[in-house]
């Protein structure tokens, strides 16, 4: 049977539904992606060296985790939808804000805010779409649904590309409001969930305490486990447009840069659907400790290729590798949650990861710096390490596939 059958299997409502849950996650994705690819005119107009831009990137990451709490506690309790529009205006407008910057400090501020935003939608999104599709499409739609995020890396190395010279940095994230019309396609087409409908939208008025007795060892596995997965995946992405400017002596809106982000991202979207799809024949943790660990090999033609063909490959291979183990994540978390805080505790564990991921980007700039300004050497060690820590946790953890969210305990 083929990894693509389950996507057949989906009626036109659920079809809806992943659609806006996919587009959810890209376009939130391509909002945040905006500012790695302006890190260093960003510093030029503000007289700043790149560490402190790439501040940026650390106070939205850190922000998150407040955002999944927050939202993920109302999706529990009001349903996935009305939030799920709600969060989608919120970063949208705080985007547009960013490009009204007076300042390094104000552009800060506005990042932390937007990061709030950021930190609620992935959740969500993930609930609802979970929520409403078969157990056994779970995994090829888990797939999917992570790869909207190299989907928005890929829309944002593409804006940059197009419009950088025409309109400026400030302009991207002008460009970056746009987001906001999918609440109109949310709103005409995406139902609730039903499962949240069928019960457990009582569960929602539980207590967070109350409704996380007894998984408190399992969201710290989640905490730690997705603070591994945001190193791979920021540690493999962040850095990788000012590799290309500083060691490739790439143009920041050449053709061959944005080939190389190109080659990456489609690289990305097919290890998210193949080890999605393959989660659901072998399980979650084999899938993902497969992929991890293939990345290790991939390291030295992706970062010291020697030439753009080889590089090219190298970019596609390693986020086959990456982004094909996030690819088993929404599903994974999803299925470990209990039904009283699936809105939150993924989503939660998932933004608490980033935080403690947050340094990535600075700390492969230090990293960088200290061997010569070497983001190859930077970028592959980082990789390579947290690879094996990556499949080490996944290894050591629980899995639930299939699991029945209607009948499951809560």
């Amino acid at each position: 049977m083929s990894l693509l059958a389950p996507l057949r299997e989906l009626d036109t409502t659920q079809r809806h539904t992943v659609l806006a849950s996919f587009l959810g996650w890209t376009l939130d994705a391509f909002d945040y992606f905006l500012l790695t690819f302006v890190i260093i005119a960003v510093s030029k107009e503000f007289g700043v060296d790149h560490a402190k831009v790439t501040y940026g990137l650390f106070l939205t990451l850190a922000a998150r985790p407040l955002g999944a709490l927050l939202f993920g506690r109302l999706a529990d309790r009001f349903g996935r939808r009305p939030i799920l529009m709600l969060d989608v205006i919120l970063f949208s407008l705080f985007e547009l804000a960013t490009a009204f910057s007076t300042s390094l400090t104000m552009l800060l501020v506005l990042r932390f805010l937007f990061g709030i935003a950021m930190g609620g939608e992935w959740g969500i999104g993930a609930s609802l779409a979970m929520e409403s599709i078969p157990a056994r499409s779970r995994g090829l739609i888990s797939g999917l649904l992570q790869s909207g995020y190299p989907c928005g890396f890929f829309l944002a190395a593409l804006a940059n590309w197009l419009l950088f010279d025409h309109i400026g940095w400030r302009g991207l994230f002008v460009v970056g409001a746009a987001p906001a019309l999918l609440v109109l396609y949310i709103r005409r087409s995406v139902p609730e969930s039903p499962v949240w409908q069928s019960g457990q939208s009582q569960q929602g008025k539980i207590g967070v305490l109350e409704a996380m007795r007894g998984h408190w060892k399992l969201a710290i596995y989640l905490m730690l486990l997705m603070a591994a997965f945001n190193m791979f995946s920021h540690g493999s992405q962040d850095m990788y447009h000012t590799f290309e400017e500083v060691n490739l002596h790439l143009d920041t809106s050449s053709g061959a840069a944005f080939m190389l982000v190109a080659l990456l991202n489609l690289g990305a979207l097919v290890g998210g659907l193949f080890f999605g799809g393959l989660s659901e024949r072998i399980g979650r943790r084999k899938a993902m400790i497969i992929a991890a660990l293939l990345a290790i090999p991939v390291i030295p033609l992706w970062a010291y290729g020697g030439s753009l063909l080889l590089l090219g490959l190298g970019a596609f291979l390693i986020q086959v590798m990456v982004q094909g183990a996030w690819g088993v994540v929404p599903t994974h978390l999803n299925e470990l949650s209990p039904g009283a805080m699936r809105a939150t505790l993924p989503g939660f564990a998932y933004q608490m990861g980033n935080l403690l991921a947050a340094g990535t980007a600075t700390a492969q700039t230090w990293i960088a710096d200290w061997h010569g300004g070497d983001y190859a050497f930077a970028m592959s060690l980082w990789i390579a390490v947290v690879a094996v820590i990556l499949a080490l946790l996944v290894w050591l953890g629980p899995e639930a596939r299939g699991l029945d969210f209607e009948k499951a305990p809560s």
